[in-house]
């Protein structure tokens, strides 16, 4: 072995430091081609993601709401502008590559409501920040075109460090009985990989239902999403009645953790691999958990 090159690390944490790691023997000359090629390397491991993280995203653009007269409307959705922007924000800065993916790698787009200054409180700034992260996710990676389920094998899922599920309505939509979601969470299960999801995010869990286990793998986990109380109000709001997140989950055997804590003041739900929390008001919490979880 190279008496300057590192012995073989099986430390996850450790690895991660020593990734891209060079020597260079002190007689050898600065400005000799092997010690500028060598160089590079520095300047390259410098810039090397941390790690990678994949975002499941929908395709739908739309949810369904069933009416009082019997009918159903598609009611305008996508995902929750902050609810994917703030963890976003965090996984980027804690130096991760992310890859976006959805069932048939459809654009995305957000939910008309995750848009308007008013859910934003009135914070103007904090909106044009938001908008700007999602437009650069656009431009410069791959927002506008996500890798269908289909396309990533079992041999790449491993080559991930952890998944993340934003919220709205959406996953209602396509999230909650698609196959291949099924065999991609169930991967990130079976390999304890931080899984993080947040309001109607955890919808996407019931897909392992019809994984390759053909069962819930979060029996028995605590999980925090999108309330019924919460969806009840949606419903009035909107005259019509939604599928409950809340209640699927449990009725599927996960343990929901719901409250006041959880919808007001954003308390974020943490167990084994899994991250949750109710609404966008843990968004930022969630994030901060899911960087130092994918870091251990």
């Amino acid at each position: 072995m190279n008496p300057c090159e590192p012995a073989p690390d099986t430390d996850k944490k450790k690895a991660r430091e020593r990734r891209g790691f060079v020597c260079i023997s002190r007689s050898a000359s600065l400005n000799s081609p092997q010690t500028q090629i060598t160089i590079k390397q520095i300047d390259t491991s410098i810039n090397m993601p941390t790690g990678k993280v994949l975002i499941i995203l929908s395709d739908a653009h739309s949810f369904p709401l069933h009416k009082s007269d019997g009918t159903t409307v598609d009611q305008p959705s996508g995902f929750f502008l902050m609810e994917l922007a703030k963890p976003l924000a965090k996984i980027l800065d804690a130096g991760y590559e992310v890859t976006f993916a959805s069932p048939k790698g459809q654009t995305p787009q957000p939910d008309p409501l995750s848009t308007s200054l008013l859910a934003f409180a009135g914070n103007y700034l904090e909106k044009q920040r938001e908008t700007a992260l999602i437009d650069k996710m656009k431009t410069e990676n791959n927002l506008n075109t996500p890798r269908p389920f289909s396309s990533l094998s079992d041999e790449e899922l491993a080559t991930y460090d952890g998944v993340f599920i934003p919220g709205g309505h959406a996953p209602l939509s396509d999230l909650g009985a698609d196959k291949e979601l099924g065999r991609i969470l169930t991967h990130f299960h079976e390999t304890q990989k931080p899984t993080a999801s947040l309001c109607h995010g955890p919808y996407a869990l019931l897909s392992t239902k019809v994984g390759p286990q053909g069962t819930f793998v979060y029996k028995g986990y605590k999980i925090t999403s999108w309330s019924d109380t919460e969806e009840k109000f949606m419903e009035t709001m909107l005259g019509g009645e939604i599928t409950k997140v809340e209640s699927s989950l449990r009725d599927e055997g996960a343990e929901m953790v719901e409250g006041l804590a959880q919808s007001a003041l954003g308390r974020i739900t943490v167990d084994r691999e899994l991250i949750s929390a109710a609404n966008p008001m843990g968004a930022d919490g969630l994030g901060d958990k899911f960087v130092e979880m994918l870091k251990k």
